[in-house]
């Protein structure tokens, strides 16, 4: 048995810029398909979004490792600790945490995690042995180590996050957070009257820098090529591209509505 390296580690460890895509489909093939283009760092699993049980996360972690694609997985807050749990137990490398309001939720996330042992980074990690596929594949002599190897990502998407984004961030960087994460449907969600764009582009811009203030690196998730530039010049490497649902239905729209143009239907 053998377990896919954390290769999405390696990239940050080296300083060089990432590439995601996001999939929201619990099927096995999605993954082996993505992993199987070559073109990716990782790909997200949209799980807050998505239906799964334990044994959906270890086919998906299998299939993903025919392609020697790292998976990373976006977890509901209501229930991260089992399922970040579990995700890791299944070969995972990586977790995105979401509704991060205050900087003890990020002492909550990074627990959840972390080797269980009190002076782990000075919260104490709540993450034991469990004897799932990295530990059965020859990791367990180096497991405790292997724990900090996952790639940790915060989601700031609250209005009383960027409110408290200073204590946050200096909480991320202290705990060794990787990335940032903006979320501007729940920001402007989060608020009683929705803010115009122009103000949400400006909040946006607020968590880039200063994430890149405290040394936490902002991720940035993009729909389309042309949308890369205004953050490259923001100083955003690290990008998530397309999610499968939405790629599917543009494509066979487009498929579909140009053979009706050429019938005359």
């Amino acid at each position: 048995m053998a377990v896919l390296p954390n290769t999405l580690r390696d990239l940050l460890n080296a300083g060089k810029p990432t590439i995601g895509t996001h999939f929201l489909f619990n099927d096995p093939d999605i993954a082996e398909l993505i992993g199987d283009t070559g073109q990716f760092d990782y790909a997200e699993y949209v799980a807050e979004y998505s239906t799964f049980d334990m044994k959906t996360l270890y086919h998906l972690a299998r299939a993903a490792q025919c392609g020697n694609l790292p998976l990373m997985i976006k977890l509901d807050q209501a229930n991260q600790t089992f399922w970040a749990q579990a995700a890791l137990g299944a070969g995972f490398k990586a977790v995105l945490y979401t509704d991060i309001r205050t900087p003890e939720d990020v002492d909550l996330a990074m627990q959840a995690i972390r080797p269980d042992k009190p002076k782990t980074l000075g919260i104490g990690g709540h993450m034991g042995v469990k004897t799932r596929r990295p530990a059965l594949a020859g990791y367990a002599d180096s497991y405790g180590d292997d724990l900090y190897d996952i790639v940790t990502v915060v989601m700031l998407e609250k209005r009383v996050a960027l409110d408290d984004i200073d204590a946050i961030l200096e909480r991320s960087a202290e705990l060794g957070v990787d990335m940032t994460q903006w979320g501007p449907s729940d920001y402007g969600f989060s608020f009683d009257e929705r803010p115009d764009a122009d103000e949400i582009r400006a909040a946006e811009e607020q968590v880039i820098a200063k994430s890149l203030e405290y040394g936490v690196h902002p991720r940035i998730e993009i729909g389309a090529v042309e949308q890369a530039q205004r953050y490259l010049d923001l100083g955003v490497k690290h990008f998530c591209i397309g999610w499968d649902r939405f790629l599917l239905n543009q494509g066979y729209t487009e498929l579909g509505r140009g053979l009706r143009e050429l019938m005359g239907r």
